[in-house]
C-alpha cells in the first residue's frame, strides 16, 4: 500500500474537482470561463491605467461546443509569463497582497483552459502584445495536470512571434489567428489601430442560454458596476451589442497594505517569525504589520512578557502563542483603507440607473469597516418602480428562452427565468393564459405561446413581484448560490415594512424594486473557490444591515409622499365633483354670481389639497421648496414612465424621454 502513494498536483485535484470551480455543468461552465477572462481583463487594464474596451465572442463549433473568445486593450503580457500565467494552476500576483482586485487565487483562467482541454481536447490560444512596434506573442498551450505546467503546442515548444504593422495583420488572417486589430471608428474617421492587449480562446463543451444566470445577463451587471469599460459582445447567432462607457474616470488604484495584527491567526504568525528578515522582536512588529508602531509594538512585547529586543529565531512555541494572545487584547488602530477602491454613489446611481428602469434611485456608500483585520466597505443602490423583464419581452425572445430552459414545468420555467417573479405571479400568468402549470416548456405550439406571450405582457406583476438583488463582490456579479450567500440573507432579514415594502418572514420583500449591493475588500470571504457567495461575518452583516437601512428610509420617505400627494388628489376630485352644484345651489339661494362662487370655491378646494401638486426635480427636492431626501437621490419624471407597446416586436416605447442624470 505504501508503494502506491504518491503526490497530488494542484491541477490532477481540481481536474477530478472541477465543480469546486465553478464547471459543474456545461451552463455554468461557460459562463464562469467568460467571467474569469472579462475580470482579468478589467484588472490588467485598471493596474496599467487605462480605460478597458473589451471584446467578448462566442462562436459555436458543433453539438454544445462553443468557442470563446476574450480580447482586452491592456498592457499585454511578457513572453516568458504567458504560458505560466495561462497554463498553470495557483501562479499569479494577487494572492500574497492585500489590495483590493477581481481575482485573487490565480486560478480561474488557467482552470477554464483545463476544463477546455478535458472536454474538447482542444488547447488554449494567447496572443498577447505589449506595443504597437513590437512583435505579438502567440502560444497554443495545454496544462499538464500530473505536474501542474504548461505544455507549449507550437513554435517547437517556445510560441511564435507575429510581426507588428501591416505585416502582423496579413499573418494573422493567413493563419486563422483571431485578433481585434483596430477600435471601432466613429463615422468619418479613421479607425485607430489597437495598441497592446491580449486575447485568450477556449473551445469548450458548454450550453448558451439567455435569461437569468446567464452571459448576456452577467455582461449587463457588470456594465452596471464598471461605467468607466466599454464592452462588445458577440453571442452564437451573430448577434452584436455594445455597453459604451458612461465614464472616461478610472476607479482610483488601491494601495498595497501589510497585514493587520489582528488578521493574523497562531500558526501564520509562527511562519511569519520563522520567515521574517527583521533581527530583533520589535522591529518585526513594525515591519511586518500595519498600524503597529514602535509603541504598540512595545506594549505588544509587554503584554507577551517579552524583550522588545528579542530574536526572532529564538521565540518557541509558547511564547509565540504569548505574543498572538497580547495582540488580541492590545489596542491597535484599524488597517488603511486606501488599499480598497468603492464604485462611488455617483457611479452607482449612473450604473444603475442607465439599465434599470424606475422611477426613484438611491445610492449609500458605508464607511470602511474591518473583519479579521481585513478592510471592507459596503455599497448599495436602489431602483424603485422598475418594470418587470417578463412584461418587455418579445415573442421571438420567449420563444428562444422556452426552447433553451431545462426547467421541467411552465411554472417552474417562469420562476426560473425572471428575477423577481415568484411561483404566485407564475400561477396569475398561467391562469390568464389558461394552461397548466405542469405543462412542458419545450412542447408548447404556435397558439400556445401567443397567449402566454399575452398574458406576461398584461397580468399585473408588481402585487407579489419580489425584490431583485444584484450581489457584487469586488466589482464582480455573483449570480449563483444566492441563498447561501450573506448579502440576500442580510435583505430577508432586514425588516423592510417600515419602509413601505410588504414582506413575509424570512424572505425578500414584495415590490418592483431592484437592489445592487456590492462589498469592496482586500480579501472576500467567498464560501468556496468558484467565488459564488459571500461568507456571513457579523462585521459584515452590520454594515448591510445599516446600508439597507439608510436606502429604505429615503424609499419610504419617497413611498409615503407619493401616497400622500395620491390621497389629496382623490380628496381633490371629491370636492371637484360637487362644486359646480354647490355653486348652482347657492347662486339660487343667494343671487350672486354663479361663476364668481364656483371660482373662489375652485381656490379653496385647491389650496386645501395643495400637496396633490407636489413636484420633485430628478434629485429629489421639491420645485417650490427645499426637500429632505438628501444627496445621492433620482426621482424620474412620471410623466416620462408612460410606455406604449410596439404591436410587432412587443418592445417598449416612451411617450417622454426619461430625464438625464449628470
Amino acid at each position: 500500500m505504501a508503494a502506491s502513494q504518491r503526490d497530488i498536483s494542484v491541477s490532477e485535484f481540481f481536474a477530478k474537482n472541477r465543480h469546486l470551480l465553478g464547471f459543474d455543468n456545461p451552463r455554468k461552465a461557460l459562463l464562469t470561463t467568460v467571467k474569469e477572462a472579462v475580470d482579468n481583463s478589467l484588472d490588467a487594464c485598471e493596474e496599467a491605467s487605462i480605460l478597458p474596451e473589451i471584446w467578448v465572442h462566442i462562436e459555436s463549433t458543433g453539438n454544445n461546443r462553443y468557442k470563446i473568445g476574450i480580447q482586452d486593450n491592456g498592457p499585454g503580457i511578457m513572453k516568458k509569463q504567458i504560458p505560466l500565467i495561462f497554463g498553470k494552476l495557483l501562479y499569479g500576483s494577487k494572492f500574497h497582497r492585500l489590495r483590493m482586485s477581481r481575482g485573487q487565487q490565480g486560478i480561474g483562467i488557467s482552470a477554464a483552459g483545463m476544463y477546455g482541454m478535458l472536454t474538447t481536447g482542444k488547447p488554449v490560444k494567447i496572443i498577447s502584445k505589449i506595443s504597437i512596434r513590437k512583435p505579438s506573442h502567440y502560444y497554443e498551450l495545454q496544462i499538464d495536470t500530473k505536474k501542474n505546467r504548461p505544455e507549449i503546442l507550437n513554435g517547437k515548444g517556445d510560441g511564435e512571434d507575429i510581426p507588428p504593422g501591416e505585416k502582423g495583420h496579413k499573418y494573422l488572417e493567413k493563419h486563422g489567428i483571431e485578433w481585434e486589430t483596430h477600435y471601432d471608428a466613429a463615422e468619418d474617421k479613421k479607425a485607430v489601430e489597437v495598441r497592446s492587449g491580449t486575447r485568450v480562446t477556449i473551445e469548450l463543451e458548454g450550453r448558451f442560454h439567455r435569461g437569468r444566470g446567464s452571459v448576456d445577463d452577467y455582461l449587463e451587471q457588470t456594465a452596471i458596476a464598471n461605467p468607466h469599460v466599454t464592452l462588445h459582445y458577440e453571442d452564437p447567432e451573430g448577434n452584436k451589442k455594445s455597453y459604451p462607457r458612461s465614464t472616461d474616470q478610472l476607479p482610483v488604484e488601491p494601495k498595497e497594505i501589510k497585514p493587520h495584527p489582528y488578521g493574523v491567526e497562531l500558526g501564520r504568525l509562527v511562519t511569519m517569525l520563522k520567515d521574517s528578515q527583521a533581527t530583533t522582536l520589535s522591529a518585526f512588529l513594525t515591519t511586518s504589520f500595519s498600524r503597529v508602531t514602535n509603541s504598540v509594538a512595545r506594549k505588544i512585547c509587554e503584554g507577551a512578557k517579552l524583550s522588545t529586543r528579542a530574536s526572532t529565531t529564538k521565540i518557541g512555541r509558547q511564547q509565540a502563542d504569548a505574543l498572538y494572545q497580547a495582540i488580541q487584547v492590545t489596542k491597535i488602530s484599524n488597517p488603511s483603507t486606501d488599499c480598497i477602491s468603492p464604485i462611488g454613489e455617483e457611479c452607482l446611481l449612473k450604473g444603475l440607473y442607465t439599465v434599470v428602469p424606475g422611477e426613484f434611485f438611491v445610492a449609500a456608500t458605508r464607511p470602511p469597516s474591518v473583519y479579521r483585520g481585513n478592510p471592507f466597505q459596503i455599497e448599495v443602490a436602489l431602483a424603485f418602480g422598475a418594470a418587470n423583464q417578463a412584461k418587455k419581452v418579445t415573442r421571438e425572445a420567449l420563444v428562444q428562452l422556452l426552447s433553451e430552459s431545462d426547467a421541467r414545468t411552465l411554472r417552474q420555467f417562469i420562476v426560473t427565468t425572471f428575477d423577481g417573479l415568484g411561483p404566485d405571479a407564475a400561477d396569475r400568468i398561467l391562469k390568464v393564459a389558461e394552461m397548466g402549470t405542469r405543462l412542458s416548456p419545450g412542447k408548447l405550439k404556435s397558439k400556445d405561446i401567443d397567449r402566454l406571450h399575452d398574458a406576461m405582457r398584461n397580468v399585473n406583476l408588481s402585487e407579489g413581484q419580489s425584490m431583485q438583488v444584484l450581489r457584487y463582490a469586488n466589482r464582480v456579479p455573483l449570480q449563483f448560490q444566492p441563498a447561501g450567500c450573506a448579502i440576500t440573507q442580510s435583505v430577508m432579514n432586514t425588516n423592510w415594512r417600515p419602509y413601505g415594502l410588504s414582506q413575509s418572514r424570512g424572505s425578500l420583500p414584495s415590490g418592483p424594486v431592484t437592489i445592487m449591493v456590492h462589498m469592496a475588500s482586500v480579501w472576500v470571504p467567498f464560501t468556496s473557490e468558484s467565488k459564488e457567495a459571500v461568507a456571513s461575518y457579523p462585521e459584515i452583516q452590520k454594515e448591510l444591515r445599516l446600508a439597507f437601512q439608510t436606502v429604505g428610509r429615503k424609499l419610504g420617505m419617497y413611498l409615503n409622499r407619493r401616497k400622500k400627494v395620491k390621497q389629496e388628489g382623490e380628496r381633490r376630485n371629491v370636492f371637484l365633483r360637487y362644486l359646480g352644484e354647490v355653486a348652482n345651489a347657492v347662486s339660487d339661494i343667494n343671487e350672486t354670481d354663479r361663476q364668481g362662487l364656483y371660482d373662489q370655491l375652485l381656490k379653496v378646494a385647491q389650496r386645501k389639497t395643495a400637496e396633490a401638486d407636489a413636484k420633485f426635480d430628478k434629485r429629489g427636492r421639491r420645485v417650490e421648496k427645499n426637500s429632505d431626501f438628501g444627496d445621492n437621490v433620482i426621482i424620474v419624471d412620471q410623466d416620462a414612465m408612460e410606455e406604449d407597446f410596439d404591436d410587432e416586436t412587443g418592445e417598449s416605447i416612451p411617450v417622454k424621454s426619461q430625464k438625464t442624470f449628470l
